[in-house]
């Protein structure tokens, strides 16, 4: 029985209300932004510390750090106050964390490196959401970014996703791989929704004995 869905994504292609409307769907605990809340807790953290992690110890691991704890880039400003941690410390928690919620109850995963932490369950699910650049922009424009903005972004953020993964776990990102499906999120929310429900009910279905 699957009890868990990661989603990992392209910047832009509308993960996030994607994974709000399954988990609403499903009736599932959405962990997204309630990652970060728990990962600060943790630390003895804000999140708002969290986000904006100053750039110590590993300046290159935090800024990769911040793509997953935001799924998105924004520019950090120093804070202080913020216990200094390393690359393994925080990995560490990260996989915690995934590890914790994951066995809790059913839940929905948004990213952060959810399909690779659990990839040896047999209960969870994992889909990678992509979408053409213009879908991309067009997502991005309709959040209230600018165009040059939406393209900046679009350009750079899974760059880095792709550079965490690879100086942390060794790994190419996307590692398709790792995931049950891969969807284009320019068919709309609602198909992606379907196929993804379509999908799990599949693979429960090959699950059961003869």
């Amino acid at each position: 029985m699957i009890r868990i869905i990661t989603i990992e994504r392209e910047y832009g292609s509308g993960s996030a209300a994607i994974s709000e409307k399954l988990a609403a769907k499903l009736g599932w605990k959405l962990w997204d932004q309630a990652l970060t809340c728990e990962i600060a807790r943790l630390t003895k953290a804000d999140v708002a510390a969290i986000e904006q992690r100053e750039e110590r110890v590993d300046p290159l691991y935090y800024r990769l750090l911040k793509v997953f704890f935001r799924g998105s880039f924004e520019r950090s400003l120093p804070v202080s106050g913020l216990e200094v941690l390393d690359a393994d410390r925080m990995t560490s928690l990260m996989e915690r964390v995934i590890k914790e919620a994951a066995c809790c109850e059913n839940c929905v995963i948004v990213g952060r490196g959810a399909a690779y932490f659990l990839r040896d369950r047999a209960d969870a699910f994992h889909v990678f959401i992509y979408a053409p650049l213009e879908e991309k922009i067009r997502r991005l424009r309709q959040s209230g970014k600018s165009e040059a903005e939406a393209r900046e972004l679009v350009a750079t953020i899974d760059q880095e996703r792709a550079a965490f993964i690879k100086t942390y776990f060794g790994k190419e990102w996307p590692n398709r791989h790792l995931y049950h499906m891969m969807l284009n999120s320019a068919a709309g929310d609602e198909a992606v929704i379907d196929n993804i429900l379509h999908g799990v009910a599949t693979l429960e279905k090959q699950a059961v004995p003869a």
